[in-house]
C-alpha cells in the first residue's frame, strides 16, 4: 500500500514538470522562427496604419439634458429606492406615456428623420452650404477599398439603367409612407449617425451625432436636440393644445353674444326713452336679463381660458441642458492605436499559431504523403 502511494505521488509530481517542459518547448520552438513572428507583426504595422489613415475622420458631439423633476413626478420613498435598484416607477400621476426609454426610438423613427433632411448644414470654410439630404447623398468621403468593392455593382446599375425608362424630372414632395430607394438609404444613413441614450436612474438623456466634420456635427447635435424636444412638447401638450382652442372657439362666441345683447338692449332703449308702457318695461327687462346672462357666460368662458391657458403652460416639459454643443476639436474614430494594437495582435497570434500548429501538420501531412507514395511504388 504504502509502495503505491509513493507511486501516485511521484506520478502527480511529474505532471507539472512535464506540462513545464511542454511550455518551455513551445516557447523555444515560437523563439526559433521568431523572424516570422517579426516579419508579420511589421507587415501587420504597415497595413494598420494604411488602414486607419484611409478610414475619414468622423467627429462626435454629444448634448446632454436633464428632465423636468417636481412634485407631480415624485413617487416618495420606494421610488428612490426603486430609483437606487435601477428600477423605473414612472409617474404616479400617470399622464404622461412617453417614457424617456422611447427617445432613441423617436430619434430613429422615420418620420423624425426624414424631418431632417432639409435643416441646412455649412462647414466652416463654407465649402459646403446644403441639405443634409444633399451632403449626406454628394459630401461623404469612403475609404478606397470600399470605392473598389462597389465599382461592380455601380457599373452593373450602370449597365441595367439603360434599358430601363428615365423617370420625368420634377420636384417631388418626400412622402414618408413611401421612400424611394435613395432616400431609405439616406434615412438608415443618417439613423446610424444618431445616438440616444437614457439613464434609467436620473433621467438624463445624452444626444450624440456623429459627422465627417466638426462644425456639421456641432450644428446638427443642437438641431436634432431642439427637434426632440419640439416632438416632445407637442405630444405632452396635445390635449391641452386642443382644449385650448375649443375653449378659445367658446370664448368668442360667448363674447359675440354678450356684444350682440348689449346692442340690442342699448339700441331698445335709446328707441324707447320717454315710453312708460309696462309692455316696453317687460321687454326692456328680457333684453337686460339676456344682456346680464351673456355677460355671465362670457366671464364665465374667459375664466375657463384662463384656465386653458395656465393648463398648456403648466404641462409644458422643460428640459436643462447640462452640456451644450461644441465644436469637437478630435476626432472620435477612427482609434488609429487600437487598429495598429489589433492588427499587431492578429498578426502574432496568427503567426504563432502558424509555427505551433499548421506547419507541423502540412510537415506531417507532406511526409504521410510521400510515405504513402513510396509504399504504392514499391
Amino acid at each position: 500500500m504504502s509502495e503505491d502511494k509513493i507511486q501516485c505521488t511521484s506520478g502527480t509530481s511529474q505532471q507539472p514538470e512535464e506540462q513545464e517542459i511542454d511550455l518551455i518547448e513551445l516557447a523555444q520552438k515560437v523563439w526559433a522562427d521568431r523572424k516570422l513572428v517579426f516579419k508579420a507583426c511589421g507587415i501587420a504595422v504597415v497595413v494598420a496604419l494604411v488602414v486607419a489613415f484611409s478610414i475619414p475622420k468622423e467627429y462626435a458631439t454629444s448634448v446632454t439634458l436633464a428632465p423636468e423633476t417636481g412634485a407631480k413626478n415624485a413617487t416618495g420613498s420606494m421610488g428612490a429606492l426603486a430609483a437606487m435598484a435601477g428600477i423605473n416607477l414612472g409617474s404616479s400621476t400617470g399622464e404622461d406615456a412617453l417614457s424617456p426609454e422611447l427617445y432613441p426610438d423617436i430619434v430613429n423613427s422615420t418620420p423624425f428623420l426624414t424631418n431632417l433632411f432639409d435643416v441646412k448644414v455649412k462647414n466652416e470654410e463654407a465649402e459646403i452650404d446644403t441639405t443634409l439630404y444633399a451632403y449626406l447623398k454628394d459630401d461623404q468621403r469612403s475609404p478606397w477599398w470600399s470605392v473598389v468593392l462597389s465599382a461592380p455593382f455601380k457599373a452593373l446599375g450602370w449597365a441595367v439603367s439603360l434599358f430601363k425608362e428615365e423617370p420625368e424630372e420634377g420636384d417631388v414632395a418626400l412622402d414618408p409612407f413611401r421612400l424611394t430607394v435613395e432616400e431609405t438609404e439616406i434615412a438608415k444613413a443618417l439613423s446610424s449617425r444618431l445616438s440616444v441614450s437614457v439613464d434609467k436612474k436620473t433621467g438624463v438623456t445624452t444626444l450624440t451625432v456623429t459627422m465627417q466634420d466638426p462644425v456639421i456635427s456641432a450644428s446638427l447635435t443642437d438641431t436634432v436636440m431642439h427637434c426632440l424636444q419640439n416632438y416632445i412638447t407637442d405630444y405632452r401638450t396635445n390635449k391641452a393644445r386642443h382644449d385650448l382652442a375649443f375653449t378659445e372657439k367658446l370664448y368668442e362666441e360667448a363674447k359675440d353674444d354678450y356684444t350682440r345683447a348689449q346692442q340690442q338692449y342699448a339700441a331698445f332703449v335709446d328707441a324707447n326713452q320717454s315710453i312708460v308702457l309696462l309692455s316696453y318695461r317687460a321687454e326692456q327687462e328680457r333684453l337686460q336679463n339676456e344682456m346680464n346672462l351673456a355677460y355671465q357666460g362670457y366671464t364665465r368662458m374667459a375664466q375657463q381660458l384662463q384656465m386653458a391657458r395656465a393648463k398648456v403652460q403648466e404641462i409644458t416639459p422643460v428640459y436643462t441642458v447640462v452640456q451644450p454643443a461644441t465644436v469637437p476639436l478630435r476626432a472620435a474614430k477612427p482609434n488609429k492605436v487600437m487598429i495598429l494594437i489589433g492588427f499587431v495582435f492578429l498578426a502574432a497570434v496568427g503567426s504563432v499559431g502558424w509555427i505551433l500548429f499548421v506547419k507541423d501538420f502540412l510537415k506531417n501531412w507532406k511526409k504521410s504523403k510521400e510515405e504513402a507514395a513510396q509504399a504504392v511504388s514499391e
